[in-house]
């Protein structure tokens, strides 16, 4: 029992997503560094990639294997009368996957994006020197069975750097200090996670370790049933609730909280932390994490939509849906393109982020039990950084939990990503969170300036390079900087998600809607609808595989799959709600529609009038606190 305790402590510090200290990067600088010229002389890191690990070798990889077969087998279109043509609105991970999938199948899908980019969370773009700024900081991980099945039969595995298999967390109390879980090869899961927290003497003591596992064996004994009823408790209540240490709160529950949903613990459902933890328990090398060896359109977006429109399917650019237009039935008719173009198709797909959905709603639709949980749930704000600086800083090959108040993880492009790579000076890319009240934050971070965020973010990276960051006037929180410190900020970009991945917050599990919907050949992706891998890059890739799954099993003449059982209070409430004429997208650009964007005074003006609460004040900030 004491190793099985042990185990389970071992797989609660893991979860939390991190890794490690390591060798350099030499590689010759990318073309996009030439406005800058070196002030230091070259860095004797070296980029170091690992063998891609054995990610097939399990239940959930074959589940998603299965399924991507099915399209190419018996949900094959048969004959002519079997192929649709399918209309899908939104171009990111979701939509890209469902038209992937819709292609194999035989049908002729056609995704109508409303940017320039294809990604949506995921997309990225160059600035005026030709630097890529990304919407987030995308990780790859081993218990990603859709997605690396996707990698497989988009044959780019080879986009994948793999880092080595190790996390890495910065000491709070000792600054500029990190400590390390080293999940030794050859030793399978569960027990490589205890001894790689076993061996780390840094953030729990031994009776720790032993208090944290017995809560957590229930996941183990009951499995899914378990987790699931743990929504209604945030992961600090079920960590009072079971008498686990506080110190665990400290140690690693604030860096998986945020690592997972942008979120501090007192916010976060104990099922999105359980969920993860019992994906990754039985799977060797699921916490081994890649990078993407350069920007996401080209490296990843591309491979999909040429997959796509090889197998007779469209991707459109810069192809917005003002309104779905439905029959008096509430059907749909069309859609209508702000162009003034109507899209006429056999089946549609909703791949837009939850808020964009709710605003696109049919006046039709407004009553119905299925639409209207998703009152229940709401896009979080995140806040995604690039700083350059002007010299090296003591970089590591690999993602970084800061264990911050203000910052989730960190990496340093310039020696993880090919693309990036620079020997000479660092780029970091941060994800600033928690940054809202709803996330459990104290400001109200995406109504501030740029130079408000930059400057509390080079007080946080002051204490995790205490002797490297300059003190540098622009700055106040360098302030105290000693005189050791040289590297200065030479450029910075901020993108704000106002709306990014739904809320985990308790309670919201089962408002997640089906991928079948009530609405006839109307169905739903996005990665809020319901799937086992929440809100991320394999839920999103999920989400879209399901979605086509529901249309290409329908154009086989079968049953619908069932949609999933809605709540009482939500049915007996709909029919009162007082349907309106849908709000529908107002402006344009990434922020409207609902991703990522540096925001100026336009984008701005457009975020207070259709999303005013990014600029209400906190309770704290109102009391002044």
């Amino acid at each position: 029992m004491i190793i099985r305790n042990l185990v389970l402590s071992a797989v609660l510090a893991a979860t939390a997503m991190a890794f490690q200290p390591h060798a350099p990067l030499i590689s010759k600088p990318s073309a996009s560094r030439n406005t800058y010229r070196p002030t230091t002389k070259a860095s004797n890191l070296v980029m170091r990639d690992f063998p891609k690990p054995n990610v097939e070798d399990t239940d959930n990889y074959r589940a998603a294997t299965e399924l991507s077969n099915s399209f190419k087998t018996n949900l094959k279109v048969t004959d002519a009368s079997q192929k649709k043509k399918v209309a899908i609105i939104g171009g990111g991970l979701s939509g890209l996957a469902c038209a992937k999938y819709l292609s194999d199948a035989g049908h002729e899908p056609t995704i109508y994006e409303a940017r320039d980019v294809l990604g949506g969370k995921v997309s990225a773009w160059q600035d005026e020197d030709g630097d890529w700024i990304e919407t987030g900081l995308h990780i790859f991980f081993g218990a990603y069975p859709n997605v690396m099945n996707l990698f497989d039969e988009l044959n780019i595995h080879d986009r994948l750097q793999w880092k080595i298999h190790q996390m890495i967390f910065a000491m709070q109390e000792l600054p500029g200090e990190f400590t390390t879980f080293d999940f030794i090869p050859g030793i399978p899961a569960p027990f490589n996670f205890g001894l790689a927290i076993l061996m780390n003497q840094k953030m729990l003591t031994f009776p720790e370790k032993l208090q944290t596992a017995p809560p957590l064996l229930p996941m183990l004994i009951e499995g899914q049933p378990f987790i699931d009823a743990q929504d209604e408790l945030s992961v600090t209540q079920f960590m009072r609730k079971y008498g686990m240490p506080e110190r665990i709160n400290e140690e690693v529950f604030i860096a998986m909280a945020k690592a997972l949903d942008f979120i501090d613990p007192d916010k976060l459902s104990m099922t999105v932390v359980l969920t993860a933890m019992n994906r990754f328990l039985n799977e060797s090398n699921g916490l081994q994490m890649a990078f993407l060896d350069g920007n996401q359109p080209d490296r990843l977006c591309k491979p999909m939509a040429d997959h796509v429109e090889k197998n007779g399917g469209k991707v459109v650019l810069s192809a917005p849906v003002k309104e779905i237009v439905t029959n008096d039935d509430g059907t749909i008719n069309h859609l209508l393109l702000r162009s003034g173009e109507k899209i006429e198709a056999d089946e549609y797909v909703s791949a837009m982020p939850v808020d964009i959905v709710k605003r696109m709603l049919p006046k039709k639709w407004q009553n119905m039990p299925y639409f209207r949980q998703l009152d229940e749930l709401e896009g979080i704000p995140v806040i995604n950084l690039h700083m350059w600086f002007d010299r090296k800083l003591k970089a590591v090959d690999h993602l970084c939990f800061s264990r911050s108040p203000l910052l989730s993880v960190y990496a340093d492009m310039s020696v993880t990503c090919k693309e990036y790579a620079d020997p000479d000076k660092s780029m970091l890319e941060l994800v600033f969170a928690p940054c809202s009240p709803i996330a459990g934050g104290n400001i109200n971070w995406i109504g501030k300036s740029d130079e408000e965020i930059i400057d509390a973010t080079m007080g946080e990276l002051a204490r995790l390079f205490p002797t490297e960051i300059a003190n540098d006037e622009k700055w106040p929180a360098t302030s105290k900087q000693g005189p050791k410190g040289q590297a200065r900020l030479l450029k910075y970009s901020v993108v704000k998600v106002p709306r990014s991945v739904y809320a985990a917050i308790p309670g919201r599990n089962k408002y997640r809607p089906s991928q079948t919907s009530p609405i006839p050949k109307f169905t739903m992706a996005g990665d809020f609808t319901s799937q086992k891998f929440l809100g991320s890059m394999e839920g999103a890739t999920l989400a879209g595989k399901l979605a086509a799954e529901v249309v290409a099993n329908r154009a086989k003449g079968n049953a619908d799959k069932p949609i999933k059982e809605i709540q009482q209070h939500i049915i007996a409430s709909a029919s009162s709600y007082e349907a309106k004429d849908p709000v529908g997208v107002k402006g344009e650009g990434a922020i409207a529609f609902g991703g990522g964007y540096t925001v100026g005074k336009k984008e701005e003006e457009l975020l207070r009038e259709s999303d005013p609460a990014q600029y209400d004040k906190s309770q704290k900030e109102l009391a002044g606190v």
